[in-house]
């Protein structure tokens, strides 16, 4: 009888083991922003980036060039305000981790200009606000950014096959 309900104890415990593993797994992985909106967003806010002025550039942090020049993005939005948007029509800000290079000068993806980090989007206005880089940097990315999104504005892309295609569009601009 003890033998009996021992194996019942260790397959309990590699149950609820293996469910733990599963939750962890699915919830880590879980968008915060249902994918579709996701799409959307990135797409939106890579042609307002991609699209900017210099003067532009400048007013949101970037120290680009002053002619003209391309500039090609990866965007990954992290977050949205507010939060429960389901559709592109509701949401008022965009949280996103952003990476632009810069081809001043006719260089390759390794040596281009680049600037990066998390970012806010107004939708309605376009306005776009980058932290200041430099000492305080954290505290400056906390005070944009709501505290729910406080862990992802602080880490990086998630997926790394946006910054992929990225170069590759940065790449075929380049070779035209």
């Amino acid at each position: 009888m003890r033998r009996f309900v021992g194996l019942w104890a260790v397959a309990g415990t590699l149950a609820a083991t293996a469910l733990v593993v599963l939750l962890v797994v699915f919830l880590a992985g879980r968008p915060a922003i249902p994918d579709g909106l996701r799409q959307a967003l990135s797409l939106r806010i890579t042609q307002l980036l991609e699209r900017a002025s210099p003067s532009e550039h400048h007013q949101h942090g970037h120290r680009f060039g002053e002619g003209s020049m391309l500039v090609v993005c990866a965007v990954e939005p992290f977050g949205v305000e507010p939060a429960d948007a389901a559709d592109v029509s509701q949401v008022r800000w965009v949280y996103a981790h952003h990476l632009c290079a810069v081809d001043e000068f006719g260089v390759r993806w390794a040596e281009a200009i680049r600037a990066s980090g998390p970012l806010a989007v107004e939708l309605a206005t376009s306005r776009v606000v980058v932290p200041e880089s430099g000492a305080g940097y954290p505290d400056r990315v906390r005070d944009l950014i709501p505290a729910r999104y406080h862990e992802a504005a602080l880490d990086t892309f998630t997926d790394l096959e946006v910054i992929d295609e990225a170069q590759r569009r940065f790449d075929v601009s380049r070779s035209r």
